[in-house]
């Protein structure tokens, strides 16, 4: 249990750590005095904006100085928690992963190396700059060979939108992603666009003459990798990024096109000695996944954690593998499909968020987790939130259709480090209402309490 004197310490180290200066933004102040805020009226406070702003409201507040929940309203009712599961995704690699992400394996047979994926999303990645496994195959001399791993996963987890295939938070599951598995199409100032992979350029037909209805500027086919582009609507200026399908001899075909060297395709059993070649911090990865919600690198960091128990690859290996011997203790039994949040199929209670928070604790010290978090008024999904000098919010939002919710932990004035849950399900319209009202009542208890 941490002092006060011990919180305010590790609260002066994020602020060094933190880089960017952002402006502090005025907050109103409550009705009510310092001297009888408390926990009645938080509660008071949750409950009547779940009443002005129609949705179901689940809340959750813990005091681990005092270790006990200070404010419940629904929290052991289930919600469904979008990208809020990345936390449970968070917890698994800690748990499973190493300090390092595999990036590879691969064993040597006379003049060939033979190599295969382990779910490593970084690879050619145009965000991620990681050139480790690239270096390894471009430079070796033996001829190379690709063998698709076993994979037990589809690309679509269950109940993931089937009709959002087209858009770039909805990437395929694989087992050797490259460039994250997506197209990008990039133009500025009415240039010619760029294609990267190239090799899906020759994929790419104008349609000059057609409004494309949902103003969607690249639109690829649903089960083929061919790719229309709608001048009519696009801006001078874009980025836009379009999943692709992939297919062990797509992924084969990117191999040589980036290595710029053959590669060939190899089917058959895995060998039984493999090598492993280290890759990216896996910490680099974590940040990735929760600040600006990357939900590839969720999908893949469980792929990439079923590799330590099992040699056939699969996400719902480790959901099942950690729910039965690291999170058999929670309050509320998770209702959990996929490592990203996309589907709807997931539900959680926010005591059960609270558990898990505790927990991230237990494995990392706060002036190392916090930093990892999505950051109030810092880049990343918190960064037009919570704006302040000094940042007091350290969390993960979560945002689906009729769902908005925010999980993490709040650094009040008085020096208290609390652990938060605010679950916002079945509302109707979009979701800044919603949050307005959890930036507000978040704000107030930073501020108050």
């Amino acid at each position: 249990m941490q002092n006060k004197a011990a919180i305010f310490s590790w609260k002066i180290i994020l602020g060094l750590l933190l880089i960017g200066q952002t402006s502090c933004i005025t907050q109103k102040k409550p009705e009510v005095t310092a001297e009888v805020y408390g926990p009645a009226t938080i509660l008071q406070q949750v409950q009547e904006s779940e009443k002005k702003v129609n949705r179901f409201v689940g809340f959750a507040l813990f005091d681990p100085e005092l270790g006990k929940m200070v404010v419940e309203h629904n929290a052991d009712k289930y919600f469904v928690p979008a990208s809020n599961t990345k936390l449970f995704t968070f917890y698994t690699s800690l748990k499973m992963l190493g300090d390092t992400i595999p990036a590879l394996k691969y064993t040597v047979r006379g003049d060939s190396l033979l190599f295969w994926g382990t779910g490593d999303p970084t690879f050619a990645h145009m965000d991620l700059k990681n050139s480790i496994a690239y270096n390894f195959l471009k430079n070796r001399k033996e001829k190379l060979y690709y063998i698709e791993a076993p994979f037990a996963s589809t690309p679509f987890a269950v109940n993931w939108g089937w009709d959002d295939y087209n858009y770039y938070y909805q990437p395929e599951r694989s087992i050797f992603p490259i460039h994250g598995n997506i197209v990008k199409f990039y133009r500025k100032e009415n240039s010619p666009y760029t294609t990267t992979p190239a090799h899906f350029k020759a994929n790419v037909k104008a349609d000059t003459a057609t409004l494309q209805p949902q103003n969607d500027s690249f639109v690829r086919e649903w089960r083929t990798n061919d790719i229309t582009f709608y001048p009519k609507v696009a801006k001078a200026d874009f980025s836009v990024e379009v999943p692709f399908i992939t297919s062990p001899e797509t992924t084969m075909q990117l191999l040589s096109d980036t290595l710029k060297r053959e590669v060939k395709l190899l089917k058959q059993a895995l060998p039984k000695t493999a090598i492993t070649l280290p890759g990216l911090p896996s910490d680099s990865v974590y940040k990735r996944m929760l600040q600006v919600s990357d939900n590839l690198m969720a999908e893949q960091l469980l792929v990439l954690s079923s590799g330590t128990i099992s040699d056939t690859l699969s996400v719902e290996k480790s959901i099942k593998y950690v729910l039965d011997n690291y999170l058999q203790d929670l309050p509320d039994k998770p209702v959990w499909v996929d490592g990203s949040g996309l589907s709807s199929m997931n539900m959680f209670t926010p005591r059960s968020i609270i558990a898990l928070l505790q927990k991230l604790q237990q494995e990392r010290p706060n002036h190392k987790l916090l930093p990892m978090l999505a950051v109030g008024g810092r880049p990343g999904t918190f960064r037009n939130i919570y704006k302040a000098d000094v940042p007091f919010v350290f969390g993960k939002s979560g945002t689906l259709s009729h769902v908005h919710n925010q999980s993490g932990y709040i650094m009040t004035k008085s020096g208290k480090l609390l652990l938060f849950s605010f679950m916002n399900n079945n509302f109707r319209g979009s979701s800044a209402a919603v949050r307005e009202e959890m930036v507000r009542i978040m704000t107030e208890i930073h501020e108050k309490y």
